[in-house]
């Protein structure tokens, strides 16, 4: 019976210390601008990510994407030098935007861009270069989002059904949608699934 309790704690230490690794890290700054239960619309400042865009069913991209991004910060690159883990891991449908009156967007079918944050002491000329062409440093302005934050697995029904309620909160609130669904995920793959922290994110204008 002792080693089942053993056993038991083991678990559930492993399971919390999602959060704390994910509190511990360095995240992309933002301030809040308006507050409604789960949801927040928030400025984000200019930040440097590192992406690369693969292609496949979203899950499975994302996968791929978190391990090419993961190479190059744990050191495929030159001067071979580990980059800090920040949070959260973001990926994005890529989108070609029309240029009219409104600005639409569509997904280019399943491609996906997945993105790193880089630590803010960092510029474009400071990070490590690539080492592999899939990965990508490109400066981002800062943007305005709505955004939505939830616990869970973040499987594709709950990742819908957060999504619509964020639209339905972006038409209430008669806000200008820039972009489609962003999904960020905060936490290990190990962490149990009350602890997670994922948000849906859409740009919006000012």
């Amino acid at each position: 019976m002792i080693w089942w309790i053993i056993g038991g704690v083991a678990v559930i230490g492993a399971a919390a210390w999602g959060p704390i690794v994910s509190s511990n890290v360095e995240q992309a700054k933002y301030e809040v601008v308006v507050s409604q239960g789960n949801i927040q619309v928030r400025d984000y400042a200019a930040m440097i990510v590192a992406e690369a865009e693969v292609s496949g069913e979203r899950k499975k991209a994302i996968n791929q994407g978190f391990r090419l991004i993961a190479d190059y910060i744990f050191g495929n690159n030159t001067p071979k030098q580990s980059v800090a883990m920040t949070a959260p891991v973001i990926q994005q449908p890529t989108e070609k935007i029309a240029m009219t009156a409104h600005v639409t967007q569509e997904g280019t079918g399943n491609s996906w861009k997945v993105s790193f944050v880089m630590p803010a002491n960092y510029t474009i000329d400071t990070l490590p270069k690539p080492n592999n062409d899939a990965v990508k440093l490109e400066k981002v302005p800062g943007k305005r989002f709505a955004v939505i934050r939830f616990s869970g697995m973040a499987g594709e029904e709950s990742l819908k059904e957060h999504t619509d309620e964020l639209n339905t909160f972006i038409k209430d609130k008669k806000l200008n949608a820039l972009s489609q669904a962003t999904y960020a995920f905060f936490n290990p793959p190990w962490t149990l699934p009350f602890l997670r922290r994922n948000e849906v994110m859409i740009e919006i204008a000012k």
